[in-house]
């Protein structure tokens, strides 16, 4: 097994560091390690400051057609995996052919067919693992909707501001969780990028990875849209 598999020690290396980057930047995005803001964090409480918009609505059209375009986007990528998933098992299948191309390419070594598989075998997975992903966001997006809709209107000689304030804290939490498995999915297939090194070479692999990593971390705490959202401006949503 080990001949047919022959994975270097740089190989189990640079797959490390790949796994390594992935779960320390999905903990900073959480705020579990750096107590800056990052993008994600930002636009968490904008989605709560809708919430409280929208149940000041009687005509919630705008809120709704907020949504069908945020369940658009999930369909639209939860798709893009599948058919990448295609394109991997399509890999499988003329692993001989892409490993004559790859070897007429410069800086890639040539490998074994079961090494290949294997590395092609990995990419499913980040990519089955980011359709799972989109897949059960556009189901919470589709539960936030019926939420919203259960928001209950204010009228006039009626306290109920404590029963409004539950149903919009269910609505906020249930659209933040159905954000966080979309961009854990987004998350996934950019992350799949860099792993396309690996197909090249281990030190590709750990380029690309770090590549990524950095675009990710400019685009969540050094980006223009961040600034933007972290703008001061009064009323919900303000910080």
């Amino acid at each position: 097994m080990a001949d047919s598999l022959p994975l270097t020690a740089l190989d189990i290396a640079a797959l490390a560091f790949f796994l390594g980057a992935w779960i320390v930047y999905a903990q900073s995005i959480e705020g579990r390690l750096f107590s800056r803001a990052s993008l994600t964090s930002a636009m968490n409480r904008q989605r709560e400051a809708w919430m409280h918009t929208m149940a000041k609505r009687e005509l919630r059209m705008i809120d709704t057609s907020i949504m069908i375009g945020l369940q658009q986007g999930t369909a639209f990528f939860a798709s893009t995996s599948l058919i990448a998933l295609g394109g991997c098992l399509a890999l499988l299948q003329q692993a001989d052919r892409v490993l004559l191309v790859l070897a007429d390419l410069p800086l890639v070594d040539s490998e074994a067919r079961g090494l290949f598989e294997l590395k092609v075998l990995g990419l499913t997975v980040v990519l089955a693992y980011s359709f799972f992903k989109f897949a059960w966001s556009y189901r919470l997006f589709n539960y936030c909707s019926i939420l919203i809709g259960a928001v209950p209107l204010r009228r006039e000689g009626v306290d109920h501001d404590k029963e409004i304030e539950r149903a919009v804290q269910r609505a906020a939490r249930m659209n933040i969780l159905a954000g966080r498995h979309f961009n854990t999915g987004l998350r996934g297939i950019f992350f799949a990028i860099g792993y396309l090194g690996w197909l090249i070479g281990p030190l590709i692999f750990v380029v690309a990875t770090l590549l990524v990593v950095g675009v990710l971390v400019r685009r969540q705490y050094f980006s223009a849209a961040r600034r933007a959202v972290l703008e001061p401006q009064p009323g919900p949503g303000s910080n």
